[in-house]
C-alpha cells in the first residue's frame, strides 16, 4: 500500500504542512499519482533513518493482512549471520567481499548480484550515517532464496560510502530477498530498528552475535507482525 500525505505524517510524527513544505523543498522520496502526492513507505523510513527523525510504530499496522506471516526480521539475521572483519579498502572490494561471504545456494549467481549491488550505490549510496550502510537493490533479484536473508558485516577497516555526515562505514545490513513484499517488509522493519538506542550502540561497539540478536528480537516484538497477501 501506498502511504498518502495524511500517512506519511502520522509515520515522520509531523504536520502535513511540514509534509507539503519538504515535498516542495524536494526533501521528501515521493511521487505524484491522479495529482495526489504518495509514498512507499519503506523507502520514506529508509529517509527518515537517514535523516535522523523518529518515527511511529502505528504505521505498520495498516497493512496488516489475513494469511499466512512473513519473516520477523530478527530470525532473517539468525538466518543470514553476522559476520567480523570483513576486508576490503574501498566500496567495490568491500562489496566483493560481502557477495563472497554471503550465505547464499549454489544457484546463486554472485558476480551478478555483486553488480546489481554495485550499480545501486551508483545510483544512490546507500548509507545511512553513523558508520552504517544497507546495500540492498529497490526489488529482489535472486530467485533460488527459499526464505529472506539479513546479513550484519563489520568492516576490518571503515570505508567512505558517501555518507551525508561523512562518516566511513563500519557496519553493513545486507538484505536479499526472493519476493518484493518480504523485501519491503524487512527493509522497513531496518529502518525503524535502526532508531533504537541499545541496537545502535551495540552496532557501534561491535557486539557479540548473542547480544544483537537478542536485541533485535525485543524491538521485533514489539512491532506488528504482519501477513502476506492471499
Amino acid at each position: 500500500m501506498q502511504l498518502t500525505v495524511k500517512d506519511a505524517a502520522e509515520l515522520l510524527t509531523i504536520s502535513e504542512k511540514t509534509v507539503y513544505r519538504w515535498i516542495e523543498e524536494g526533501k521528501l522520496p515521493g511521487f505524484r499519482l491522479s495529482g495526489q502526492y504518495r509514498f512507499n513507505r519503506a523507502e520514506l523510513l529508509e529517509w527518515a533513518t537517514a535523516n535522523r527523525l523518529n518515527v511511529s510504530p502505528r504505521i505498520f499496522e495498516e497493512s496488516a493482512a489475513d494469511t499466512g506471516p512473513l519473516p520477523l526480521l530478527s530470525e532473517t539475521l539468525q538466518a543470514g549471520g553476522v559476520f567480523y572483519r570483513l576486508s576490503g579498502t574501498d566500496k567495490p572490494s568491500v562489496l566483493r567481499s560481502l557477495v563472497e561471504t554471503l550465505r547464499l545456494p549454489e544457484e546463486v549467481n554472485r558476480e551478478f548480484l555483486l553488480q546489481v549491488l554495485q550499480a545501486r550505490e551508483d545510483l544512490e549510496p546507500t548509507a545511512l550515517g553513523d558508520g552504517i550502510a544497507i546495500p540492498h537493490v529497490r526489488n529482489p533479484v535472486v530467485h533460488h532464496l527459499p526464505r529472506a536473508i539479513l546479513t550484519l558485516s563489520f568492516l576490518e577497516t571503515p570505508v567512505n560510502f558517501g555518507a551525508l555526515d561523512g562518516q566511513p562505514v563500519h557496519a553493513l545490513f545486507t538484505l536479499i530477498s526472493p519476493t518484493i513484499k518480504a523485501h519491503l517488509h524487512l527493509l522497513a522493519r531496518l529502518a525503524f530498528a535502526l532508531r533504537d538506542a541499545e541496537f545502535k550502540a551495540l552496532i557501534a561497539r561491535q557486539a557479540s552475535r548473542d547480544d544483537i540478536l537478542a536485541t533485535l528480537h525485543r524491538i521485533t516484538q514489539n512491532l506488528p507482525r504482519l501477513a502476506n497477501p492471499a
